[in-house]
């Protein structure tokens, strides 16, 4: 496992880790994740419409970390084994604790994920997220929240690899996982998080 990268960023922190997983252990986990979890497929209100989200999800977490997002209530499945080795990995690696993870799973180029920031009232002030990603290679785009910054950077996430956001990323970033127009296989993001309960 390499080191992290602290990637220079006005207004946030960001750190990379490439290769948290090397490629066998990545290619397991990932098998095991797409083959165990019951995945399904919300719906976000957007602009008060319902669509249907353009890849299928899964919430994890301790028994009371329910997460709110997109006016979708969700309740926690109980820790797997699995997922729970990978929780202590990533907590020992970023020094930081986690109740809870929202798993994505993007079957090809047409799943993906809009602008948005977690900034959530139930992560807190300047929370930190550890974003996994299995499987398929997919561009991570951000873009700052002031136009006169005018800031966009795109990092291609890797079978394997750790990203961590913390900080101010949430209040002053946006990010997103663009649909692509060139055949893509599967993938999934597994992202952790620290839901303050009451």
């Amino acid at each position: 496992m390499r080191e992290a990268e602290q990637i220079l960023l006005t207004d946030g922190t960001l750190f990379l880790t490439p290769g948290f997983y090397q490629p066998d252990i990545a290619a397991q986990l990932f098998a095991q994740l797409r083959d165990d979890i019951t995945w399904q497929q919300g719906t976000v209100q957007i602009f008060g419409k319902v669509h249907k989200e353009p890849r299928l999800t899964a919430w994890f977490g301790d028994k009371d970390a329910r997460y709110r997002y997109s006016g979708r209530d969700l309740m926690p499945q109980a820790w797997t084994p699995v997922l729970a080795d990978i929780k202590q990995a990533v907590e020992t690696h970023t020094g930081h604790c986690f109740n809870s993870v929202l798993l994505n799973y993007y079957r090809d180029e047409k799943d993906g994920m809009g602008w948005h920031s977690d900034d959530e009232a139930e992560l807190g002030a300047q929370p930190v997220i550890a974003s996994l990603s299995l499987g398929a290679s997919r561009r991570f785009k951000l873009r700052h929240k002031s136009a006169a910054q005018k800031q966009l950077l795109s990092i291609t996430l890797g079978d394997g690899d750790l990203l961590v956001m913390a900080g101010a990323m949430q209040e002053n970033w946006q990010h997103s996982v663009p649909k692509e127009t060139r055949p893509q296989s599967a993938r999934i993001n597994l992202t952790f998080r620290l839901i303050k309960m009451d």
